[in-house]
């Protein structure tokens, strides 16, 4: 697979365009979470509510840490084929060069996305989210 070099000016556009972004998703974020928090938290919580009101605490759950992983492909191998593998073997995966890579949280597809580098490290840039509604059918 061949990389592409780009100039130090295009790096550092990019780069400047991908802080822009993360900071300006991180105060929408930031703000939609805490209004809604606040909606929700100020409200009592009694166990005749149902889940469907939405008048439940979230609270409890913000701070529960959650595993995001971004998958480039799978593939199945045998043992056999497993145990020939060395340093240089290549594996084939079962995705296309450009195709969108999957975002899981917890194993679970949340959302397709493509790999960027800014300031020497990776990052996602969500392409497509998965709907909730989506979600739910791709668990049963």
């Amino acid at each position: 697979m061949s990389e592409k070099k780009e100039d130090p000016v295009d790096q550092q556009a990019m780069a400047d365009e991908w802080a822009a972004a993360m900071e300006e998703q991180s105060e929408a974020d930031s703000s939609a979470a805490e209004e809604e928090i606040e909606k929700v938290a100020t409200k009592p919580l009694n166990k005749s509510q149902s889940y469907e009101q939405g008048d439940i605490n979230l609270d409890v759950v913000l701070d529960i840490p959650v595993t995001i992983a971004m998958e480039i492909g799978r593939t199945k191998l045998s043992i056999r084929n497993l145990l020939q593998l060395n340093q240089g073997s290549v594996v084939e995966l079962d995705r296309l060069a450009g195709e969108p890579m999957d975002v899981l949280v917890n194993g679970t597809l949340v959302a397709h996305g493509e790999v960027v580098v800014v300031n020497e490290k990776f990052g996602i840039r969500l392409t497509d989210v998965i709907s909730p509604a989506e979600r739910i059918k791709n668990l049963k």
